[in-house]
This record gives structure tokens, C-alpha cells and sequence, in this order.
């Protein structure tokens, strides 16, 4: 009796799996996030870390994913010396990403749409500064790796500083309200 009960708590957990789907963690140390803000004079990069992520498979097919960012690692990666100082401690300031009170971004997979060849549009929520909206992207899913561009509308998350749409007369101070995410995640 007691292997009929081990059996069948085995067959409920195996079905439980397969209808949940296949969940792969990502490799963090092998994954990245570069970051490109734009301005009127120009634009910056960095990089950003990625804490943990996990996408979940169903059927071999993209079915999920939850994503957790490091926000206290905004790095500059086209300036060095005090500019370089300067600008991350500006991003990481609360004219920015506030990461002080607010230390990691999430992002939470809600709908997914297969397009072709690997490739799927996601839908997902975005939570930066503890302010969640939906952003919509392509990800392209070959082998062991997942790639994503990601625009998100800093306005959106309270992220003002700079912003021809809230502030007039900034000329050459004007900073987009878009900045762009290059994602590669090594699953």
C-alpha cells in the first residue's frame, strides 16, 4: 500500500511538471544587459546585471519567464574617470532609478506569441522603482541562448530628469524618454 501511495504521489508530480512546463534557470555569469540612453548631444552605454532569471519551456516552446535585475549595478561603459562617476551615481540617484530604495527592476512574462524560426513576441510587466507596466518585445530563442531588444519609457516608472515632455526649454539637456535594453540570457 505504502508503494501505491509513493507511485501515485510520484505520477501527480511528474504530471504536475509536464503541465507547468520545463523551467531553465539562466546562467547570470554568461548573460548580459547592455543599456543605450540617448540625448540631444549624444548618447551612453553600460551595462546592467541581471540577478536571476528562469525561462520556462512547454512543449520546447517559450511559456514563461521571470526575470530579477541588480539596479545597484548601472554601470557606464563609455566614460571613465569622474564623468564615469559622476554619471552612474546620477543614475543610481532619485532624479533616476533611486537604487538606494528601490535595489532590483523585475520583469514578468503575461502573454507570449510565437511568430516563426525561434522567435516569439512576449508581453511582459516591468517593474522599476515599484511602478509596474507592460512592455512589449521580440525575443529570439536559438540553442542555448535568448535575445532580446527591449525599448521602455523611463517616464513611465517616475523617471522625469531631463524629459522634453515634462520640462521646456532643456535644449541641448533634453534626454529621450526611451532607453533601449540589448538582452542576451545564456540558458
Amino acid at each position: 500500500m505504502k508503494n501505491l501511495k509513493t507511485i501515485a504521489l510520484s505520477i501527480v508530480a511528474l504530471v504536475s511538471l509536464t503541465a507547468q512546463g520545463q523551467s531553465k534557470k539562466i546562467d547570470t555569469e554568461k548573460s548580459s544587459i547592455n543599456w543605450v540612453g540617448k540625448k540631444v548631444t549624444g548618447q551612453h552605454e553600460g551595462t546592467i546585471n541581471l540577478k536571476e532569471g528562469v525561462l520556462i519551456f512547454k512543449d520546447q516552446k517559450v511559456a514563461g519567464g521571470n526575470f530579477v535585475v541588480d539596479m545597484t549595478s548601472i554601470n557606464t561603459t563609455d566614460l571613465s574617470g569622474d564623468g564615469k562617476k559622476s554619471l552612474d551615481g546620477h543614475l543610481k540617484s532619485a532624479d533616476f532609478f533611486g537604487t538606494e530604495k528601490f535595489e532590483t527592476a523585475t520583469l514578468k512574462f503575461q502573454k507570449i506569441g510565437k511568430r516563426k524560426d525561434g522567435t516569439y513576441q512576449i508581453t511582459a510587466d516591468l517593474t522599476i522603482k515599484g511602478i509596474t507596466n507592460p512592455v512589449v518585445f521580440d525575443m529570439v530563442v536559438k540553442e542555448n541562448m535568448a535575445t532580446a531588444q527591449v525599448m521602455v519609457n523611463r517616464t513611465k516608472y517616475d523617471i522625469k530628469y531631463g524629459s522634453g515632455s515634462f520640462f521646456d526649454n532643456l535644449g541641448d539637456k533634453t534626454i529621450d524618454d526611451e532607453f533601449e535594453l540589448n538582452v542576451k540570457l545564456a540558458l
